[in-house]
């Protein structure tokens, strides 16, 4: 069964700058947050998903963004080390709620970051890395070794498309859709030799985030305003469930974002899990 971890938007605002979506100018409607949150909760738990839910905490705005917090890996919780120190405060809750739940915490190297799920996405049994804002490039070879896993690594090359998910997304059959301006030329080399299928966003619908998309099994939970990706979703057999993410969109995150993976994609298996 899919299992997720989300937080609830309580105290999400933006109160801060790190990515070029934020704003100070442009705050988030606190109730149409709370209403689109709601609609990704309901959604996953209508399609048989579990999902656990971690407290907010008032200092920390952007803890709503439960996928860069780290990485599971079968009973293990790969701790991730924020770049940003508006978002540092976060881990010691995170650890907490992962030890509290039976998960071994394992710690980065402090001299290192790695913002999780944002810049992990499993493709099969291969790890995909994304590295240049977010993680470091050292982390892909951490992580092969930690996880005893073929890890291929991405150099991202656009700030709006900061972490790996706001730009690819594995999807179940083999395919992933995928943005290639936001990757470096030899980084789109290498994609095109690891992935058969590569759907390509159009432009625009990359920019309201069509990658940052939850995937169960044939159901793609993608951010409205994307028919063009979701009609070549539908083309290739899966069911396609629009979420209204503007809110989110504001501070440079979507449905992905929102969701931190608790149990094993069932298309693949970890080396040391």
């Amino acid at each position: 069964m899919n299992r997720v971890l989300l937080c609830p938007p309580d105290f999400f605002s933006i109160r801060y700058e790190i990515n070029p979506w934020m704003s100070l100018s442009r705050d988030v409607n606190p109730e149409t947050a709370a209403a689109q949150w709601r609609q990704l909760h309901e959604t996953l738990r209508s399609l048989d998903c579990e999902v656990e839910v971690l407290p907010p905490e008032p200092d920390w705005p952007d803890m709503v963004f439960t996928a860069n917090a780290g990485l599971v890996a079968g009973s293990r919780f790969l701790l991730g080390n924020f770049r940003h120190p508006k978002r540092q405060g976060e881990t010691p809750a995170y650890e907490r709620w992962f030890a509290d739940h039976g998960f071994e915490i394992v710690p980065l190297p402090k001299i290192h970051v790695f913002e999780g799920e944002g810049d992990a996405l499993w493709f099969g049994d291969t790890l995909f890395c994304g590295h240049g804002f977010r993680t470091d490039r050292e982390i892909a070879g951490w992580l092969a070794e930690e996880l005893r896993c073929a890890v291929v690594d991405f150099a991202l090359n656009d700030p709006h498309f900061y972490h790996l998910d706001t730009c690819f997304c594995p999807l179940r059959g083999g395919e992933a859709l995928w943005h290639p301006p936001a990757f470096s030329e030899a980084s789109r080399r290498m994609m095109r030799d690891h992935v058969l299928d590569l759907i390509t966003v159009p432009p625009e619908e990359a920019l309201r985030f069509a990658c940052n998309a939850v995937v169960l099994d044939r159901h793609v939970l993608i951010p409205a305003g994307c028919p063009e990706t979701s009609r070549m979703l539908v083309d290739r057999g899966y069911e396609c469930h629009p979420l209204p993410m503007s809110e989110f969109i504001k501070s440079g995150g979507a449905c992905k974002c929102l969701v931190l993976r608790l149990s094993a994609d069932p298309w693949h298996h970890h080396g040391s899990g």
